[in-house]
């Protein structure tokens, strides 16, 4: 059972995590004394918090699309603007649906998926031998497979050509300014899954290369870019032979393109 938060535990971790800086003491505290078994885990959870670690690996979850996904220490956290490239996937795959998470991290972006559609076919890879441990108990649950491996290197060739929906929330922060993201991404999450190249697009130029060959006709990737990206990623996307839209989400200042393979192709 959690430890019942009591008025006096809360305040004194409340003061602790202010102390440390965290501009949401108080939504931080309850998470914590709502995590925490014993008072032992809450003091070392406050600990760790105070020295910078994401709240998620604090707690060992983060919430994604209304689930809780496992997070292990060094493994990157899925943020609140990806659920926008889950919603924007959710509304172009269909029941019994093949789907492929690359860099899946946790494995958050194919369990949310999964667990909007009634059934998946689900397969994810990552090249992070930390991110697959902690990405199986995510993904498994729901049916799906985790593989240890650079992109598509470690699938089955058996779905070559059958991928209905194709995830890859690859890296893309240019490698100059991956200095100056927050410490608790660029101390405590694995640089692989931050840093994207020269330009911040290199990972996407190899996923989009190969991607037509192991796409279904008609089926689409979909991946995360920042808008001042976008431009030069849709140029990458043509061309590799996949059609290109661009969906934003101004208030989560999210945008994903998605890549579609032609259904003729």
């Amino acid at each position: 059972m959690s430890a019942p938060p009591s008025i006096i535990s809360f305040s004194t971790v409340v003061t602790s995590l202010r102390a440390a800086g965290c501009v949401f003491a108080e939504d931080e505290a309850r998470l914590i004394l709502t995590t925490a078994r014993t008072p032992a885990e809450i003091d070392a959870m406050v600990d760790r918090r105070a020295a910078g670690l994401p709240l998620e690996q604090v707690l060992g979850w983060a919430e994604f699309r209304g689930l809780r996904i496992s997070i292990d220490p060094g493994v990157f956290v899925p943020r609140r603007r990806t659920e926008f490239l889950v919603e924007r996937a959710a509304a172009l795959a269909r029941p019994g649906a093949v789907v492929v998470d690359l860099c899946c991290g946790s494995g958050a972006l194919g369990a949310a998926l999964a667990a909007g559609l009634e059934r998946v076919e689900l397969y994810a890879t990552d090249i992070d031998p930390a991110a697959v441990r902690c990405a199986r108990r995510n993904v498994e649950p729901a049916g799906g497979t985790v593989y240890e491996g650079d992109l598509y290197e470690p699938l089955p060739a058996a779905l070559r050509g059958r991928v209905d929906v194709l995830l890859a929330n690859v890296p893309y922060v240019p490698t100059a300014k991956v200095g100056l993201l927050p410490p608790e991404a660029r101390v405590h999450e694995a640089l692989v899954a931050l840093d994207g190249g020269t330009d911040g697009l290199d990972v996407l130029r190899r996923v989009t290369a190969a991607a037509a060959g192991w796409l279904a006709p008609g089926g689409s990737l979909l991946f995360e870019t920042s808008g001042r990206q976008a431009p030069a990623a849709v140029e990458i996307v043509t061309r590799d032979g996949l059609l290109p839209t661009v969906a934003e989400c101004e208030e989560r200042e999210a945008t994903v393109v998605v890549a579609t393979r032609p259904a003729h192709g």
